[in-house]
């Protein structure tokens, strides 16, 4: 195939590549669950190699975002402070052994007050931005690690993470709560009941999450309906937390369908109607202009 470069989200439990041709459009993917949380530094070569080695015939420029990049990851990538362009030099390069990869690692974003950094949501944000290139308002990237970016004249001014999907898979697998949530299934009226008791309480959070487990108890709930009571308890207290970032600004959803899709349910709650961005599109996009940057560096 003609390859002139190689495209790489490399996440923490999953890898994706893409063989990207001359006019930038993908040629080929590939995709493995050798992500960063089950590397060791001097492993991520070869996992690199065993994905996409065939499609290396000479030197070859690899592009990378995401925890790759992470203290844990192959090498720690630079940090570029805000307010700055989601995207930009220096990009950091690993020692490798083979010499046909060149390969360069995208740095990620920091602020320094409140304290916050984040990596491989700049790429997103930068593919989001060139497809938008007029958006003023406000990017959140739900997750594990949910960040809320505030945009303004293609910078990205400020950002906040929230660890409200960590808190959920804890909780409703680590926790007492593990005994009364099922794990699927949405009851839509339970998940908006759970926004508005957050929203109107949040400082109540901690007794009613505790209310989960006891409602199982002595009235039987359903398990569908406590799982999404618990979803709508801590997405409704993000909302809650972050009110000054999504009230009267416009918004954009960038991540997973289903998740995205419970947050502009959230958000409508509220009035607002949030933009939902497929997160595929938007990284390929972000990392295209990421090896646009290599190019004229």
């Amino acid at each position: 195939m003609n390859l002139e470069w190689i495209a790489v989200d490399w996440g923490t439990s999953s890898l994706r590549c893409w063989a990207m041709s001359s006019d930038g459009e993908p040629l080929a993917e590939a995709t493995s669950d050798r992500g960063m949380g089950s590397l060791k530094p001097d492993e991520f070569e070869d996992a690199l190699l065993w994905l996409v080695g065939d499609w290396i015939e000479g030197p070859v420029t690899i592009v990378a975002c995401g925890m790759v990049g992470a203290r844990q990851g192959w090498i720690e990538a630079a940090y570029r402070n805000v307010p700055t362009s989601p995207l930009g030099l220096p990009m950091t390069q690993p020692i490798v052994r083979d010499a046909r990869l060149r390969i360069q690692i995208v740095p990620g974003l920091s602020q320094s007050k409140p304290a916050d950094v984040m990596r491989g949501e700049e790429t997103q944000i930068g593919g989001f931005l060139a497809r938008n290139k007029t958006f003023d308002g406000v990017v959140a990237l739900p997750g594990t690690h949910t960040k809320w970016a505030r945009i303004s004249a293609g910078e990205v001014v400020g950002f906040q993470t929230l660890m409200t999907g960590e808190l959920f898979a804890l909780l409703s697998k680590q926790s007492v709560l593990r005994h009364s949530v099922a794990n699927d299934g949405l009851d839509e009226a339970a998940f908006d009941a759970g926004i508005a008791e957050a929203l109107s309480k949040p400082e109540a959070i901690a007794a009613r999450l505790f209310s989960i487990r006891a409602e199982s108890l002595v009235h039987r709930s359903d398990p569908v309906s406590a799982r999404s009571q618990l979803s709508g308890l801590l997405i409704g207290a993000e909302l809650a937390a972050t009110k000054a970032w999504w009230l009267g600004h416009a918004v954009a959803l960038i991540g997973a369908g289903a998740l995205s899709r419970l947050y502009a349910r959230a958000l409508a709650t509220q009035g607002v109607l949030a933009e939902t961005v497929d997160v595929k599109h938007v990284t390929l996009a972000g990392l295209k202009a990421a090896y646009a940057l290599t190019r004229a560096s």
